[in-house]
């Protein structure tokens, strides 16, 4: 029997890459705005909530925002990000995903999505693996963001499977804080510097064939 009883997955970085339609999005509402925005600035985005997220581009703006207010432009940025996922399809999905994802399930591994962003399902079903995860966390039924452990916890107890037998894979450096926190095995996919505390660093899933290390734990 395996050691490790499941595998939750992040979604952004991971399994698909909407951080091009994140930042698209974030840029137009910033621009608007008239607040400096880059590619650097938002990869401190990666990982965090929307709100946060806005917190950290309203940082270079003099002007004050009432809480009401944040939440329009939060919201407003996430009409913006909706108009651009629609185009999303399996021709999206990242090198190797759905290979290893198939591979878990054919050994009995359970698989679920820990992921922040609240179009989650909608960006699951046009990449059409709906039916490849056990579960998929519902942000609105999570207080806390990463790197809080509350999202991998969540995740963990629906597909029935303790922490310390799950693995957590992740490509921010706040949601390898969260999988470790929650007491799981971390695997950083993507920059290796952004994911420097992870367990085990793979470029992307495709490594899983020819990574000893991780064909080992998924074997064991």
């Amino acid at each position: 029997m395996s050691k490790y009883e499941g595998v939750i997955f992040d979604l952004d970085g991971v399994i698909t890459d909407t951080a091009r339609y994140h930042y698209l999005a974030w840029k137009r509402l910033a621009d608007e705005l008239n607040i400096y925005f880059d590619e650097k600035i938002n990869e401190r985005l990666k990982g965090v909530s929307r709100l946060e997220s806005l917190e950290i581009i309203l940082e270079r703006s003099n002007k004050k925002y009432s809480q009401e207010e944040k939440e329009y432009y939060a919201n407003k940025k996430n009409e913006y990000y909706k108009e651009f996922i629609k185009n999303i399809t399996p021709k999206d999905l990242l090198p190797g995903a759905l290979e290893f994802i198939e591979e878990l399930r054919k050994r009995g591994i359970k698989t679920a999505i820990a992921s922040v962003s609240k179009n989650a399902f909608t960006i699951i079903e046009n990449l059409g693996i709906g039916d490849k995860f056990d579960y998929i966390v519902d942000t609105n039924n999570i207080k806390k963001g990463k790197p809080d452990p509350e999202i991998f916890l969540n995740a963990s107890y629906n597909i029935g499977v303790s922490p310390q037998k799950c693995i957590g894979i992740e490509d921010s450096a706040v949601g390898i804080i969260a999988i470790k926190r929650a007491g799981m095995f971390a695997v950083g996919v993507g920059n290796p510097e952004t994911v420097k505390e992870a367990d085990l660093i793979l470029k992307d899933l495709t490594e899983y064939k020819k990574n000893f290390r991780i064909t080992l734990i998924i074997k064991e």
